[in-house]
């Protein structure tokens, strides 16, 4: 089971914590703009890169508006990792974007 959270909240978060952050849109959308620190890992590609991650750091799993994120962090979650949903996503994010990789 996964957690989810309000963009809102999310951003606070995010301003006070240094906490890890995946972006699962495809390659060209993390490119034009992401949160930065985030770790591009497209939905797509999830079943191939899923086991790189540490399954003892909680994660904020974040997408273009939170359909693609829910599907990622329950795909997470069957795994064991300890992920929140980020409702909204980048869609809603009023914080600091950064370009490219």
């Amino acid at each position: 089971m996964y957690k989810s959270i309000m963009i809102d909240e999310f951003e606070q978060l995010e301003k006070r914590n240094n906490i890890a952050i995946i972006d699962v849109r495809e390659d060209d959308e993390y490119r034009s703009g992401h949160i930065k620190g985030a770790k591009s890992l497209p939905l797509s590609g999830l079943q191939e890169t899923a086991e790189s991650l540490d399954k003892e750091q909680p994660y904020y799993i974040i997408c273009l508006s939170g359909g693609r994120s829910q599907m990622a962090s329950e795909y997470f979650a069957s795994l064991g990792y300890d992920v929140t949903n980020v409702m909204g996503g980048m869609s809603a994010w009023r914080g600091e974007v950064v370009d490219g990789l």
